[in-house]
């Protein structure tokens, strides 16, 4: 019997194929987890900026993001991509810049629902989250936190 030998270095196979497996599918629910509290805390602090702060909308959305997409990499790091080796410092500077294409592309489509549909801007938010969240998580699994 041949034993498979332990990978070292690089994943192999392609990138669908190492999305695919169960363990980066229990790394994205996990992220679903934390991405779920860390929204739902941006929507609250987005309302209030909006609501009481006289904020306009997309600005808005975009503080917000950062505040959640803090908050995102300090559960992550600790529970969603255990083990990784990447260094505290260089793994938040990669996240945050790994943040500026999910914020940059968070208030593109904010822009976009408002301007073109009759989307609440809360509506529209959830509906954003949804494909910014999934872009940023792949990214990071893989370039980032280099766990996939």
């Amino acid at each position: 019997m041949d034993a498979t030998p332990v990978q070292e270095g690089p994943p192999r196979g392609s990138l669908a194929a190492r999305l695919l497996r169960i363990r980066v599918g229990w790394m994205l629910a996990r992220n679903t987890v934390v991405s779920t509290g860390a929204f739902l805390l941006g929507l609250g602090v987005l309302w209030l900026l909006v609501e009481r702060g006289g904020m306009d909308e997309v600005v808005a959305s975009g503080v917000s993001f950062v505040v959640a997409n803090t908050l995102h990499y300090i559960l992550g790091r600790t529970w969603i991509f255990r083990g990784t080796d990447r260094a505290v410092a260089s793994g938040y500077a990669l996240f945050l810049a790994n943040g500026v294409f999910g914020l940059v592309l968070t208030m593109a489509l904010m822009a976009a629902f408002l301007a073109f549909t009759p989307i609440n801007y809360l509506v529209a938010r959830i509906l954003v989250s949804m494909i910014a969240g999934l872009a940023m998580f792949v990214i990071n699994a893989v370039w980032n936190f280099r766990r996939v």
